[in-house]
């Protein structure tokens, strides 16, 4: 692992990862009880996903991260394109095609384009035959996405509000073209998709003691996720970078579950419910 990777690398654990922090906040908003023990039931619901996905990795590996990039294909999808479908509204039909050429950045377009560097952190993760059935897998759903993307530039030119995530997308493409896959990831995750998750999270609360508090469970969480991290890295007994590397992916897997179900499924379908 270059520098340059390794300081990807913490970018992800340390700027990336506390995007999360305001999945309280989230919950609270499409009505979760705001009682100390409906806070208490929340953390223990949330440390029981994620640590049930590490379980399920830990034992068939293959599966955990067959998963994981499935649902980021899924998650980080919804996140690009979340600003334009609020702007549509009821709009639901427009929103597969700009989903699949978005979602299929991560698991399809960086393992696609950088075949050579992904190989090896797949094999880290999943050894060497998982790492083989993962990549050519992957590597038949090159040409169909292709095919989806090419139908998102005609679309996003006949339709100006789907431009700019467009020109977002096109950019992050070239990022991942020239760039080691940890470094493209990790601009994209810290940069692009933290970043506005973020924001709009923290537009849509309400003023006053809702920020304040959470602001405060957001750097708490990351704390403890900066902790943990550290103290798995001591734990582990491997080398620098395979520590590294399965720390960062099986924690996202872990994290993204529980952050998905909330954001991309509780709080989308209350959002719906208000449009109809």
């Amino acid at each position: 692992m270059t520098n340059m990777e390794l300081i990807a690398i913490s970018a992800v654990l340390l700027i990336g990862v506390p995007h999360g922090g305001l999945d309280g906040a989230v919950a609270r908003r499409i009505g979760w009880p705001k009682g100390l023990i409906a806070w208490f039931g929340f953390n223990l619901s949330y440390i029981f996903l994620a640590a049930l996905v590490v379980w399920v990795w830990s034992h068939w590996p293959l599966l955990g991260l067959s998963v994981f990039l499935t649902i980021s294909a899924l998650h980080f999808g919804s996140s690009d394109i979340a600003n334009t479908q609020a702007t549509i509204a009821k709009k639901l039909s427009y929103r597969w095609l700009p989903l699949t050429a978005h979602g299929g950045l991560v698991p399809v377009a960086i393992p696609n384009l950088q075949p050579d560097s992904v190989q090896p952190l797949f094999t880290l993760l999943v050894g060497d035959v998982g790492a083989d059935m993962l990549i050519n897998a992957i590597g038949m759903l090159f040409l169909p996405w292709l095919v989806c993307f090419a139908a998102y530039f005609v679309y996003a030119v006949l339709i100006p509000l789907w431009r700019k995530p467009l020109l977002n997308l096109i950019i992050v493409l070239i990022l991942v073209w020239f760039l080691s896959p940890l470094i493209s990831f990790a601009l994209y995750f810290c940069l692009w998709h933290s970043r506005s998750h973020t924001l709009r999270i923290w537009r849509s609360l309400d003023k006053g003691s809702e920020r304040r508090r959470s602001l405060i469970e957001a750097v708490a969480y990351s704390l403890i996720a900066w902790i943990t991290t550290l103290v798995i890295f001591m734990v582990f007994q491997e080398s620098l970078t395979t520590a590294l590397i399965k720390i960062t992916f099986i924690g996202l897997a872990a994290l993204t579950v529980p952050h998905m179900l909330l954001v991309d499924l509780a709080d989308k379908l209350k959002r719906q419910s208000l449009w109809l």
